[in-house]
């Protein structure tokens, strides 16, 4: 019989990675034939019954498509004449055991591969099988043989333990990758057709092993994050690759963290900085005098942290236990710095208790060693809130993501004249106003979206009437 590759789904041509069999091989129902691999998985093709390879039609790296030939298939000597003597196994199967007590003898005929191993009181030569048997012999055939002609069972193999019907069910490609890696596959649960073991389960049981967890876990539903699969970019064109720098592999590990493990809402607001603007334009000569750069972002500090001290909450870390906050009596707040290795965070401490023109002269430092990467540990560590100001590039609106174990970030924009329609103007008019966008991200589990709003109305009415800072 001719064996054609079966529907793969949405492709139009796979990849043979993998031949398992060989021309004169004995192979049983279910025993993987080849191994195809698509950009996305690989599937290993089962055979759909039992004989002996006459001819092998691919080889590895061919491309195949649902319908090409894999391989010509006749019924070996221990197969009998197919269907005809599976037929009449299976009819004298009961007569076979009436003398077995619970079945058990039936139970031995089955193979690691799910189809019937041959009955050794109709063939002298056992099936492929047959003769890959680990282990101690099940109940039943062992007292066959020895009644036949005394024959020693086989030696076991170092791999598997037990009856056939005891190995896992696995292609040989992956029980070989298993050996490699030095895992047992009968600690391995399979996710392919019939419980069989792919590769991918033996590549999650180590990555569960090496993280610690208990070797024979398996991911709750809906705990288990996919990988994202790998791509060969190259086949659609030129590319090249680009280490990441050493902080954006930190940051990349600090933020993947913080966004699977923090419930993110964000809220978005506007404040009126007009003479926010008016007064710092008015005080830059005075802050030059003192070799100081004074920038919206030092006001901005001494907003948040005055308004952080009304809503304590926002200054807080969720305990590690989940069932009580840590508020903290100290205003260390983040400002994410722009370098030309990523984002760093260097920490202005004590903001509340600084003026802004300290700030200014404060920030100006830290930024320049963040630039020229001298910042200390100490600079980095201590936070208790955030401020990413993107206001010097531009953009609308953004959605920071929260740096645990923090609860709360504040994102700012760029700000940007509109019109604002105002009772005082006159009779009452639209009126030319400098407005600054800005969201906070927060823990939902600390902070719920009334406190949320309450906060960022607070911030704007502080940055709208900067005297408030003086109360």
């Amino acid at each position: 019989m001719e064996v054609r590759v079966p529907d793969i789904g949405d492709f139009d041509k796979v990849e043979v990675i993998e031949v398992l069999v060989e021309v004169g091989q004995e192979i049983s129902a279910e025993d993987s034939l080849i191994t195809l691999e698509s950009d996305k998985a690989s599937m290993e093709v089962p055979s759909p019954s039992g004989g002996v390879v006459r001819s092998i039609a691919v080889s590895i790296g061919d491309e195949v498509a649902e319908g090409d030939l894999i391989l010509e298939l006749e019924a070996g000597e221990a197969g009998g004449d197919g269907a005809e003597e599976e037929d009449s196994r299976a009819e004298g199967s009961d007569e076979g055991h009436e003398g077995d007590e619970g079945g058990e003898g039936e139970s031995t005929r089955e193979t690691a591969g799910g189809g019937e191993e041959p009955d050794d009181r109709r063939s002298e030569e056992p099936s492929a099988a047959a003769r890959s048997s680990k282990g101690e012999p099940a109940p039943g055939v062992a007292s066959v043989e020895r009644d036949e002609d005394e024959r020693p069972p086989a030696p076991a193999p170092p791999i598997a333990k037990g009856s056939a019907a005891d190995l896992p069910h696995a292609s040989p490609g992956v029980r070989r990758f298993a050996r490699q890696l030095g895992v047992d596959l009968s600690r391995v649960e399979g996710s392919g057709a019939k419980g069989r073991i792919l590769q991918e389960d033996v590549q999650q049981y180590v990555k569960r092993s090496l993280s610690g967890a208990p070797r024979d876990a398996t991911p709750s539903a809906g705990a288990g994050i996919p990988p994202v699969p790998a791509v060969d970019f190259s086949k659609f064109g030129e590319v090249e690759e680009v280490p990441l720098s050493r902080i954006r592999k930190l940051s990349a590990a600090s933020l993947h963290r913080s966004w699977l493990n923090v419930p993110h809402v964000t809220q978005f607001d506007e404040a009126d900085i007009t003479e926010l603007e008016e007064f710092r334009a008015a005080m830059k000569p005075v802050a030059e005098k003192r070799g100081v750069k004074l920038t919206p972002l030092a006001f901005l500090l001494k907003a948040a942290a005055a308004t952080l001290a009304d809503f304590p909450d926002f200054n807080s870390s969720l305990h590690p236990e989940g069932d009580r906050l840590i508020r903290k009596h100290y205003f260390h707040l983040g400002v994410a710095v722009d370098t030309d290795n990523g984002l760093v965070v260097p920490v202005i401490r004590d903001v509340d208790r600084k003026g802004v023109l300290e700030l200014a002269a404060e920030l100006g430092e830290v930024s320049s060693r963040a630039r020229d990467g001298k910042l200390r540990p100490a600079d980095i560590q201590g936070a208790t809130f955030t401020i990413s100001s993107l206001g010097g590039i531009g953009g609308t609106g953004f959605t920071p993501i929260v740096n645990a174990p923090e609860v709360a970030i504040l994102g700012v924009a760029r700000s940007k004249m509109q019109p604002v329609y105002r009772d005082d103007a006159g009779e009452g008019g639209f009126v030319p106003r400098l407005i600054l966008p800005f969201s906070v991200s927060y823990d939902h589990r600390v902070i719920d979206g009334a406190e949320a709003v309450r906060f960022t109305t607070a911030l704007a009415a502080v940055l709208t009437d900067i005297r408030r800072l003086v109360l």
